[in-house]
């Protein structure tokens, strides 16, 4: 089968508009027909390299569509399923997976293809390779069957698409990773696609008040809509400070959804004693966070955030069914759509903040 795909053939170049040879389904595998896919950071980074990976590649990772084709071992899904995609697949036997983590599952490789075995996606004999084991940026996917999961048809595809990745990373991190308390004081530093999503998830779990802070007034502006009560750009002067001012002492939890060092600095910072820094953005892997070890004696912490510790296939439709009752917002995190050739003016209008989320829309 062949398809349009844009691919990544150079580490800080434009991604070209090709053709993509597409494998037949293997006997755990999925083929889904893209009906759209978010743009998100981690597509840019990774095509500016800040993450690393193998190319030629096929980026794209917030996808959803519909199921064309299965394998004979697949039974969760089936053809004219409407399904979305997430990157935290899972094996489902490794220590990881058998202690309720699948989103840290330890052995991803068992469910990709071997050595020898025709790769998912090729070009004139050529290994493409998929993007978070993935590659939305394509009209067509083929995918493992843990990686996608079935969804509501009455729910737009373009809506949907966003809980592959930065709803399901955000809003987890908020119900998840933190467990928000009701009545409690956050700050999420960053108001882009997942900061967006983690304000969204604050307000669910109930926090009383939700700062959000950003160097962009309009993405303030945009935060608000989704439920902050508070916004603060830190170019008007020291955001912890402000913040403690702003809290009567500090936060219960701050969340970094950019992915610099010196900001999740910030956030431990103005958490208040016994405190909850959660680092949330995709922080390059040669950076070192410097944190001043006086304030661990007010038992504050610092965790991780993968995925928003995801059960993928358990969140999923419920976060669908909190759009559903109008909780949560997912028609005004789509700023724009687009087509997938406009896919480097949506990595322009991302790194400009002029949008929340734009979603490539497939014919």
């Amino acid at each position: 089968m062949q398809v349009k795909g844009a691919v990544c053939r150079e580490i800080g170049k434009p991604l070209s508009i090709e053709d993509v040879e597409i494998a037949d389904p293997g006997p755990d595998e999925v083929l889904v027909r893209t009906v759209a896919c978010g743009v998100c950071h981690s597509d840019l980074h990774f095509v500016q390299g800040s993450i690393k990976g193998p190319i030629p590649t096929v980026p794209g990772h917030e996808p959803a569509g519909i199921v064309e084709a299965v394998g004979e071992r697949v039974r969760s899904v089936a053809p004219g399923d409407h399904v979305i995609a997430c990157t935290s697949m899972y094996c489902g036997h490794c220590r990881q997976c058998l202690q309720g983590f699948p989103h840290l599952c330890s052995d991803r490789g068992a469910l990709r293809r071997q050595q020898g075995e025709t790769p998912r996606l090729s070009q004139g004999g050529e290994e493409l390779y998929q993007f978070a084991d993935l590659s939305g940026f394509a009209e067509a996917m083929l995918l493992h069957e843990n990686a996608v999961v079935k969804i509501d048809p009455e729910v737009p595809l373009d809506r949907a698409a966003l809980v592959g990745c930065a709803v399901t990373t955000g809003v987890g991190a908020a119900l998840n990773t933190a467990q928000v308390a009701p009545g409690s004081s956050v700050a999420v530093f960053g108001a882009g696609g997942v900061g967006i999503s983690i304000i969204q998830g604050a307000r669910i779990a109930g926090a009383r008040q939700i700062i959000a802070v950003d160097l962009l007034d309009s993405k303030l502006e945009t935060a608000k809509a989704f439920g902050a009560t508070d916004t603060l750009n830190p170019s008007e002067g020291d955001p912890v400070r402000a913040i403690k001012k702003m809290s009567a002492g500090g936060v219960d939890y701050a969340f970094e959804a950019v992915g610099h060092v010196d900001l999740v600095a910030q956030c431990f910072y103005c958490t208040a004693a016994h405190g909850l820094t959660v680092v949330v953005g995709a922080i390059p892997p040669d950076q070192t966070l410097s944190i001043i070890p006086g304030h661990f004696f007010l038992e504050k912490r610092i965790v991780g955030c993968m995925m928003g510790s995801n059960r993928f296939h358990l969140h999923a439709p419920q976060y669908l069914e909190l759009y559903r009752q109008g909780r949560l917002d997912l028609d005004a995190m789509v700023s724009r759509t687009a087509p997938l050739d406009a896919v480097e003016d949506a990595f322009r209008a991302m790194e400009a903040g002029e949008v929340t989320r734009t979603v490539l829309t497939f014919d």
